[in-house]
């Protein structure tokens, strides 16, 4: 029997994202592949695994305005580095069951059925052991991920390997939060055998042993397990398939780099739809995006040298700037847009200054509009995307190196080693003042591993990068610094600016109202914080 089932309505047929063209009166479906097939056959089993990136990229990087942007937003910004204009409100009336999207909970408790399903038919497909194993070992990586992913957010979690079939999905169920011991033994489980069956060099978009070791890396971190996070990490950087990259080639065009463990590639020719092989549009390039081109009609239009069409829902905060030496740090210029008038020259055909300076926005906009000018993020600027949209079909990269040196110099802090935790933390360092990330120049090298020259370095590196609130969270400071330094503006304005508290309670997310209802409020689950 199915001791803990599935929480949602399974889909007995998987979409493959293929256009069709069929006639209406056509009985022939042409755009999905039986359930058989993909888990009875060796290409079926490719077609599943390939099936689940699709589900993934959904789940990190969803196209258009919806609860699904906002759920993945939400974690990039509400923390102590972000400021907050419109939109969806971080730790309002709104951070409850009912109304904080719950896609992270559903979607992922999905996409972990489909991953036990292709886990658990591959045993029994015939077919060449090792192609099965990498096959099998992505869905494992996916399914570890997962976990360890709702386990960071949720707090108390359920766990199961045991696929939905239309033979068990009636079973009786048993909703139980699962301990933390069996949760991290599945989550390393999981990637254990990943890191052991997969190469480190794979083609983009696909998982290779870096990105595994990476995640099975912070899995210890959170188990607090020093010498087996410096383990993992160590053997990333000491590989030499990954490396970090000049500067300006971070957050370039092209994603695919040597820095990159993973990117979600989209395509624009593959989509426009997330179920479909290149995916839709998606908005991150114009979320945290000031609009310039409100600041005077007679100068300024959507450029994209500027970010095009944006939103400006989210900026970085003052307390973020303070963290950066704004006169040597080159980070402040390559991963932020000029917050200086004179970098943004009129534009406006026609105008007899043309290519000049713009007029200075404190004239302009003397109320100090934080839509139109703003400091703002560029580390998503997309130099192709399209005039008066917010769609970026520019590949995402998700996971990169410069996250594993810092991890990895926390882990060896933490074993005593400040030699080494200070060569980590210094070599990410060194390229952000320097643009080099071969440099030796030590004229800006950190002398003392303290925890707040760490997190200030981590904050400079690594901002909305939908990492602050889970290393906060598991340091246990994320409540006492969001409270600190987070800001909302809802009016736009500097006047306008107010701290919004967050609750001890909310560094678990809010299960779903409608998984709640559906499980009858089982103890141990986080049901909201009245």
């Amino acid at each position: 029997m199915k001791n803990i089932n599935f929480l949602f309505v399974l889909i007995f047929g998987l979409s493959l994202g293929l256009t069709s063209c069929e006639d209406f009166l056509e009985e022939n479906v042409k755009d999905q592949i039986s359930v058989d097939y993909i888990y009875s056959s060796p290409a079926g089993l490719e077609v599943g695994v390939n099936a689940l990136y699709n589900q993934m990229r959904y789940y990190n990087s969803p196209s258009g305005d919806n609860n699904d942007l906002w759920a993945n937003v939400f974690f990039m910004v509400a923390t102590d580095l972000g400021l907050h204009r419109t939109w969806n409100t971080p730790y309002g009336t709104g951070h409850n069951p009912q109304s904080f999207t719950g896609s992270k909970w559903i979607q992922g408790y999905k996409i972990i059925d489909r991953c036990s399903a292709i886990i658990t038919s591959a045993r029994s497909i015939k077919m060449d052991e090792n192609a099965k194993k990498r096959l099998v070992a992505q869905a494992r990586v996916i399914r570890g991920e997962l976990y360890l992913d709702l386990k960071q957010m949720y707090g108390g979690i359920l766990i199961d390997t045991i696929p939905t079939t239309p033979e068990n999905i009636n079973d009786a169920v048993e909703y139980k939060v699962a301990s933390d011991a069996d949760v991290y033994k599945l989550i390393d489980g999981d990637l254990d055998y990943a890191i052991a069956n997969l190469p480190y060099k794979v083609d983009a978009g696909r998982y290779g042993q870096g990105v595994a070791r990476h995640i099975r890396g912070k899995s210890a971190l959170w188990q607090q397990d020093w010498a087996g996070a410096a383990a993992q990490f160590d053997a990333i950087i000491n590989d030499g398939t990954h490396g970090l990259v000049p500067l300006a080639e971070v957050w370039g065009q092209n994603a695919n780099h040597k820095e990159s463990l993973f990117t979600y590639q989209r395509d624009f020719l593959l989509g426009p739809s997330d179920d479909l092989a290149g995916g839709g549009g998606f908005w991150l390039g114009s979320v945290f995006t000031q609009r310039t081109y409100e600041l005077n009609a007679n100068e300024l239009i959507q450029d994209v040298a500027y970010g095009g069409q944006s939103l400006g829902w989210f900026y970085p905060n003052n307390y973020l700037k303070s963290l950066y030496d704004q006169a040597n740090d080159l980070r402040f210029k390559t991963y932020y847009y000029s917050d200086n008038y004179l970098d943004y020259k009129i534009n406006v055909p026609g105008n007899p200054k043309f290519g000049q300076p713009i007029t200075n926005p404190a004239i302009a906009a003397p109320n100090g509009n934080y839509r139109a000018w703003h400091w703002s993020l560029k580390k998503y600027h997309d130099t192709e995307k399209l005039p008066m949209t917010s769609n970026s079909y520019k590949d995402y990269m998700y996971y990169r190196l410069a996250e594993t040196y810092l991890l990895a110099s926390e882990a060896h802090h933490n074993l005593g080693n400040d030699t080494k935790a200070l060569a980590y933390l210094n070599k990410v360092r060194r390229r952000g003042y320097t643009g080099n990330p071969e440099s030796t120049v030590t004229t800006f090298d950190l002398t003392a591993w303290t925890l707040n020259n760490y997190l200030d370095e981590s904050a400079r590196e690594l901002a909305f990068e939908n990492n602050r609130w889970f290393l906060l969270k598991r340091l246990g400071l994320l409540v006492e610094r969001q409270n600190l330094y987070f800001r909302s503006s809802p009016s736009g304005t500097l006047a306008g600016e107010v701290p919004l508290k967050m609750t001890p309670a909310m560094i678990n997310m809010p299960i779903p109202q409608t998984q709640i209802d559906l499980m009858g409020k089982p103890a141990g689950f986080n049901v909201g914080y009245n």
